[in-house]
C-alpha cells in the first residue's frame, strides 16, 4: 500500500511540473511559489501519510520558501 501511495505522489509531482511548464508567462517569483507549493504539498502529503493538514501545510511552506527563491 505504501509503494502505491508514493507512486501516486510521484505521478501527481510529474503532472504538476510538466502543467507548469506551460506557464511561460508566468514571472519568475509566481512561477517559483507556484513550484513550491506543489513541490512541498506532495513532500507533505509524503512525510505525514496522506495527512490533510501535513498537505496544507506542506504546500504553503513550500510556497512560501519558492517565493523567497531569487
Amino acid at each position: 500500500m505504501k509503494k502505491i501511495r508514493q507512486s501516486t505522489a510521484g505521478i501527481i509531482f510529474l503532472g504538476a511540473v510538466l502543467g507548469l511548464s506551460g506557464c511561460s508567462g508566468m514571472s519568475t517569483q509566481t512561477r517559483n511559489t507556484a513550484i513550491g507549493a506543489g513541490v512541498g504539498g506532495v513532500a507533505g502529503s509524503v512525510l505525514t501519510n496522506g495527512s490533510t493538514l501535513g498537505t496544507v501545510g506542506g504546500a504553503a511552506a513550500g510556497g512560501l520558501i519558492g517565493n523567497q527563491v531569487k
